[in-house]
């Protein structure tokens, strides 16, 4: 059997492409037209120096990394000009993150120390957040996942201070997917299920494929580990789902996802899956999804795929006891690992490790020692340890002996090397969290003690300021009882007087006034009284007409039902007795006749249900709008109600009002906005509750709407008015309606 150490690297590939956050680059379609776009804006404007970083990501991963540098570095100049630093900001960040994928340390170290000081430079609160998310990601793939996490944190704290624009939902998607690959890594479930799936409504809610498939791809990940740690299989078909759904996400939208090699990330993953975790019969499977993998990596470049999805054909071979067959795959896949530029030591390590396993099995210990120290030489590279005198041990150990017990022994020391050195290294990363965390809280606390200083320089400050103005005021005081004292006799009279005058001055200007303070009380109450009569009226007015309307309704389809509905019944009675006793011909007829009486029918139950719900009063709301929306739904329309946090305590006379504003309002956008897709929402708050009805019609100018005398409209208005409610439009034309009502839970309705 082989060491499986490819699954092992399929998902830090798939994480570490999802910095991307709608700015990467796909296929030649997608960099033409973004060239298109860039070329359209002068030199220097705004508007240029937002499109350069996706111009400049479209350019870098579609193999233009200079010319991605020249575009970047171009519009830097102009950015640094301007006064506000936010596109110097976003310019340099989208800099740094390129040439950390590079490996160049100096440029993206310096880039990454620009991008935050002009950062510092502006207040718009995206543009920090943005700034924040990259320095995490640049965090997280130095290894320092803790403080790749306080960034992210912080930049999810900015999105939210920061008003609503395209890119947006985006970036915040782009830093759930970030947070939950480190703590999938950490094996904190329940943080990596919150972020997958905040990762997925938000993907949901733009619709971007892009976005839905990094979320697929997180969620599969999700539950593969989740099965890992609690065997349940219900987990791994869970996760097998949501693979599925990405390469069918992958598919549907081949020609607008960004990135085509993300068919190979998926591909190994399903067939990982199906190798490790499914029965035998799933080879088929496996099998498929790894030839899909080398043709999809081969053709887009990435040979860590291709070397990937070899081993994995080699493994399916040797379980098929075709050993050559795994060799010649292992072969090809060392081939394809030595062209990339970075070649991925790793996989290298397993198809050292895999190949000496054969060649030992063969007997041929030549071989077998040949790649088992090229083993252990990629041994040393990954993990930098002093391993050198137990390579030479070995190696001597295998000239003096070359025996096949002495070589598996040699393999076994090998892996309890390895194993040896992940301990070490998962104690160094737990020792490296704890001196950032002390490091965070020794920096806090010098932060508390300047802060402190600060305080206490201030209240000195004050203190002599306090000292300084009592001096003066002790100054002032002996200067002004020196001249009383001089004055003293001549004015006492002058001042006796004065105060007398002025007192009875006070007290006639308090008298006037309370009195002027009453009369504009009780001008007040009464006013209110005025206003309340008047609202009370007009809420009688509308209680009458309401109730009027809703018996009138009543009746008319109680009259539909029982007098024309019978009397088509009985009509459809009579022709199906004449129908035996009348030729082939007029049958023909009678039985055309009977099926536009059964149309009718229906019609007519139609219309009376419409009318008066029965359902409303037997089962409620939730269940009279499902019921009203499925049959609403055509092939040319599609019709959805959600309902969300409802409990089911709006009073019966409310359900009604609000099924009949939704009636109508449903009505209007079939009928005038020729809407092919209407969604409606119930949502029930601590307070109040709110209705939300968008359609993707023509739409239609609010303006106009003011001085329309659409009855509809009026009868939707005097409903709210009456449930003491407010009701918002929002309407482009040829974009569609959203229609948002909110009324209170506690309204008194008499």
């Amino acid at each position: 059997m082989l060491i499986n150490f490819f699954s092992f690297l399929r998902f830090p590939i798939i994480f570490l492409c999802l910095f991307l956050v709608g700015y990467a680059a796909s296929a030649q379609e997608l960099h033409i037209s973004l060239e298109q776009q860039y070329k359209k804006y002068q030199p220097g404007s705004t508007q240029r120096m937002l499109m350069t970083g996706k111009y400049a990501q479209a350019l870098f991963f579609n193999k233009q990394q200079d010319k991605s540098f020249l575009i970047l570095n171009e519009n830097i100049a102009y950015a640094r000009k301007v006064t506000d630093g936010k596109y110097a900001a976003y310019l340099y960040i989208i800099a740094a993150i390129n040439y950390r994928l590079l490996d160049d340390v100096k440029a993206y170290e310096n880039a990454s120390r620009l991008a935050q000081i002009y950062e510092a430079k502006t207040k718009d609160p995206e543009t920090k957040g943005y700034v924040a998310y990259g320095i995490g990601w640049l965090h997280e793939r130095n290894n320092k996942e803790a403080e790749a996490v306080r960034y992210f944190l912080k930049a999810l704290s900015f999105y939210e201070k920061a008003p609503h624009s395209e890119s947006l939902n985006n970036r915040k998607a782009s830093v759930y997917r970030e947070l939950n690959s480190i703590y999938a890594d950490w094996n904190d479930y329940e943080l990596q299920k919150k972020y997958s799936k905040l990762s997925l409504e938000m993907a949901l809610l733009q619709n971007d494929p892009m976005s839905l498939f990094d979320s697929y791809m997180a969620m599969g990940y999700l539950y593969e580990k989740r099965y890992e740690s609690t065997q349940n299989k219900a987990f791994i078909h869970q996760a097998e789902s949501y693979y599925i759904k990405a390469v069918e996400t992958y598919k549907i939208y081949k020609a607008d996802m960004p990135i085509p090699s993300n068919l190979s990330f998926v591909a190994i993953n399903l067939a990982n899956l199906y190798l490790n975790y499914f029965p035998d019969s799933y080879q088929d499977k496996v099998l498929y999804y790894a030839n899909l993998a080398k043709t999809q990596g081969i053709a887009t470049g990435n040979h860590d795929h291709a070397a990937s999805a070899n081993g994995l054909l080699a493994e399916i071979a040797l379980k098929n006891h075709h050993p050559e067959q795994a060799k010649q795959y292992l072969m090809t896949a060392l081939a394809e690992a030595e062209y990339d530029k970075v070649p991925d030591p790793n996989i290298k390590l397993s198809i050292f490790e895999n190949l000496s396993q054969l060649f030992q099995n063969e007997n041929n210990f030549k071989e077998a020692h040949f790649y088992q120290k090229a083993y252990v030489e990629t041994f040393k590279q990954i993990y930098d340890q002093k391993s050198a005198a137990l390579g030479k041990k070995l190696e001597i150990q295998y000239e003096r002996e070359k025996q096949k017990q002495q070589l598996l022994r040699l393999q076994l020391a090998s892996e309890k090397q390895e194993q040896r050195l992940k301990e070490m290294s998962w104690h160094s990363l737990q020792q490296t969290q704890k001196l950032e965390n002390l490091e965070l809280t020794k920096e806090n606390q010098f932060r508390k003690l300047e802060l402190t200083e600060i305080e206490n320089s201030k209240k000195a400050q004050e203190l002599r300021l306090s000292q300084l103005e009592s001096f003066n005021r002790k100054r002032e005081v002996d200067l002004y009882k020196a001249r009383v004292e001089y004055k003293e006799k001549i004015n006492k009279f002058y001042i006796g007087l004065i105060a007398s005058v002025s007192l009875l001055l006070i007290l006639l200007l308090y008298a006037y006034f309370q009195r002027a303070k009453g009369i504009k009380q009780k001008e007040k109450l009464h006013l209110l009284e005025m206003e309340k009569v008047r609202q009370d009226s007009k809420i009688s007015n509308l209680t009458v007409m309401l109730e009027g309307q809703e018996q009138e309704r009543g009746r008319i389809a109680r009259d539909l039902h029982d007098g024309l509905g019978s009397l088509l019944s009985g009509t459809k009675m009579n022709l199906f007795l004449l129908k035996d006793k009348s030729n082939d011909h007029h049958q023909l007829q009678i039985d055309r006749s009977m099926e536009q009486i059964d149309i009718a029918v229906d019609e007519l139950r139609h219309v009376a249900h419409n009318l008066m719900p029965d359902l409303l009063l037997k089962y409620g709301l939730q269940e009279t709008l499902m019921e009203y929306v499925s049959r609403m739904t055509t092939p040319k329309l599609e019709v959805d109600v959600q309902f969300l946090y409802y409990s089911n305590q709006l009073p019966l006379d409310s359900q009604l009002l609000v099924y009949r504003i939704i009636q109508e309002l449903v009505n209007n956008a079939v009928k005038h906005a020729t809407a092919q897709e209407i969604i409606i929402q119930f949502i029930e708050n601590e307070s109040d509750y709110v209705i939300i009805v968008e359609d993707d019609g023509k739409g239609f100018d609010i303006n106009t709407l003011n001085h329309s005398h659409s009855a509809g409209f009026h009868n939707i208005r005097s409903r709210v008015e009456f449930l003491k409610g407010t009701m918002q439009i929002e309407s482009q034309v040829n974009i569609g309606t959203s229609i948002e009502i909110q009324f209170p839970k506690s309204t008194d309705y008499d």
